[in-house]
């Protein structure tokens, strides 16, 4: 864990502090489910952080469809130069969000009530992130209008990335997107057996 979020004990509490909430108030506000308390870590705090490394030094991050906010929390925790907004339309979610930025006195992240299309301005991202959000088709066509030329969207998906790639590539191209790449974060980081669970990426480059 110290490795993912470094060494300075501030950023380690404060990823506990997030666990903490997840496990008790996101419970309760149906935000998480009991049986992924155990899996809280290593399936989704983890390998959310992992991410940073593929985002550049002060990036003005999006994350859409932040629900509990993964994986904008845990990069904001994990990277305190960068810029995080939080990108969700359900209000008890917005709630959360804001309870949990207040409670951890996070101050590099901020929330916006929003569906990604209803995002205003669009075209001014470094990097706009999203977990299980939507097929990766669907997101492009909410993502890729939030980045500026040359920014990018990671969509951290699971095993199924290669597939939705090739299903999809029209579709990335059509929304403004160049070549996927399938990226792999967090095997250098992730060294606890209790922890290996990398993060599989797929980074589309904004380019028209």
């Amino acid at each position: 864990m110290a490795s993912v979020f470094g060494t300075e004990a501030e950023r380690i509490d404060l990823a506990e502090g997030y666990v903490g909430l997840l496990s008790t108030i996101g419970i309760e506000r149906g935000l998480i489910g009991p049986r992924e308390v155990p899996r809280l870590w290593g399936r989704h705090v983890l390998s959310s952080a992992v991410v940073e490394e593929l985002i550049p030094e002060k990036a003005d991050v999006l994350d859409v469809g932040s629900g509990g906010g993964l994986p904008g929390i845990p990069l904001a925790i994990a990277r305190p130069d960068l810029w995080v907004t939080l990108v969700e339309p359900m209000q008890r979610r917005v709630d959360f969000l804001n309870e949990v930025i207040e409670a951890l006195g996070i101050p590099n992240v901020e929330v916006l009530r929003s569906r990604a299309e209803e995002v205003d301005p669009q075209g001014q991202a470094d990097v706009v992130v999203s977990r299980a959000v939507a097929p990766l088709g669907k997101l492009a066509g909410w993502c890729l209008p939030l980045a500026r030329l040359g920014g990018a969207m990671l969509a951290i998906k699971g095993q199924s990335a290669a597939e939705e790639v090739k299903r999809d590539k029209d579709f990335l191209k059509w929304a403004g997107g160049g070549k996927a790449e399938i990226l792999v974060c967090g095997e250098s980081k992730l060294v606890d057996p209790v922890f290996t669970v990398p993060a599989t990426v797929v980074k589309v480059e904004r380019i028209h």
